[in-house]
């Protein structure tokens, strides 16, 4: 290559899920084990039988191959409202909506419509690393607000109030946490949206877990609020909802004057959400409640066992904290960085999980679990590689 290219990307991290996976060779490890997978956060299941049958169906119709409007299909967009009355007892209209190509999409633009280069978003730490990858690569400062433990990394309020200057424009969380699982209380959401109405910014949340929240618990109350779509940002992905990751099945959720302005860039990244994630994305909305909930009960059952299995006195790495798709392990190696401890057990046990330091700052003694992965049946088998490994 004998051009330059943007130094904003030159000092990104590589993809880590990538990077992770090139250590994957085959089907057995080094040390002769069968890998077990618990590194990206991946349905191990299908979707829908029916839902694939009325894709298929749809895909016959030539009007299937062709764009929509920028913003997404209006009984799309409506079904979307339905469901957000359902869930969050919201009452939208589709103008609040905006289909993505995932919650990727819905966070470039969130961030392009809310920030220029210099501004600064409150990023809580351990954050989702392709976020704090894309903060950087459009030249936004990340101010990190810390992680603690013994909370499970749950928001501290005064301190993110703290981290606030003239140059904020918005408050980044992820509910249920990628990569701790941890759900942010609905009463620390009210307070912390007091405090963006409080200095004029954004609180941005991603829900793409809000679906596996233990016991179907209504995830918050901001939509309910008269004035929600002042402060208040949402991103959303249906792709581990209704098992569909690859068809890029987002939303982004906020004031009409706020999507008005997002749909710009919207127009100039990828024009619509493509037209066969739509139409299987309202069929989900409309007809697959009963399955969501089917699915998010069997990952209860999931956590459940993976805890029970995992608190055990003999196991060397320890649990701080866990929920929906994943857990946050700490492991037992003081010295060692997360990336060396990963390395590790892919090559000594045949287990895949990130390291802690993608996740930000002072991570390094930490991985994250995907036990959403795998079937509940083999979650002892892969609790027992992490007991023995010392």
């Amino acid at each position: 290559m004998k051009f330059a290219t943007n130094p904003h990307i030159e000092k990104v991290i590589f993809p880590p899920i990538v990077e992770i996976k090139r250590l994957v060779v085959g089907d057995k490890a080094p040390c002769g084990r069968t890998y077990i997978d618990l590194c990206q956060a991946v349905p191990d299941y299908p979707p829908a039988p029916e839902l694939i049958e009325h894709v298929q169906k749809c895909l016959s119709d030539p009007e299937t191959a062709l764009y929509t409007s920028d913003e997404g299909r209006l009984d799309v967009r409506q079904a979307v409202c339905r469901r957000y009355g359902r869930s969050y007892g919201a009452s939208l209209a589709p103008e609040n909506i905006c289909l993505t190509v995932g919650a990727s999409q819905a966070f470039w633009l969130a961030m392009v419509t809310l920030c220029t280069a210099g501004d600064e978003v409150i990023v809580q730490v351990p954050y989702y690393f392709d976020y704090d990858m894309a903060l950087e690569m459009m030249g936004i400062q990340r101010v990190y607000a810390p992680f603690q433990e013994t909370s499970g990394g749950l928001p501290d309020v005064e301190e993110i109030e703290r981290l606030i200057t003239l140059r904020t424009r918005a408050i980044l969380l992820v509910s249920p946490s990628n990569p701790t699982g941890m759900v942010v209380p609905s009463d620390i959401l009210d307070r912390l949206f007091d405090i963006a109405e409080r200095h004029g910014i954004a609180l941005v949340l991603d829900e793409t877990y809000s679906d596996f929240i233990a016991g179907g618990t209504r995830p918050h109350g901001l939509f309910a609020r008269k004035n929600w779509g002042n402060h208040f940002v949402h991103i959303m992905s249906f792709g581990k909802t209704y098992a569909i990751t690859g068809y890029r099945a987002g939303a982004l959720i906020g004031s009409e004057a706020f999507m008005n302005q997002a749909l710009k860039a919207h127009d100039t990244m990828a024009i619509c959400q493509p037209t066969p994630a739509q139409l299987a994305l309202k069929y989900g909305l409309d007809h697959l409640d009963t399955w969501v909930v089917a699915n998010r009960q069997m990952m209860e059952r999931r956590l459940d066992r993976f805890r029970g299995e995992f608190d055990d006195p003999s196991n060397p790495f320890r649990l701080v904290a866990s929920g929906a798709f994943f857990a946050w392990v700490k492991h037992p190696f003081p010295e060692a960085t997360g990336w060396t401890v990963a390395r590790d057990l892919i090559e000594k046990a045949g287990l895949v999980t990130l390291p802690g330091e993608i996740f930000g700052p002072g991570m390094s003694r930490y991985l994250r679990v995907a036990f959403g992965n795998i079937v509940e049946e083999l979650i002892p088998a892969a609790v027992s590689r992490f007991r023995d490994f010392v």
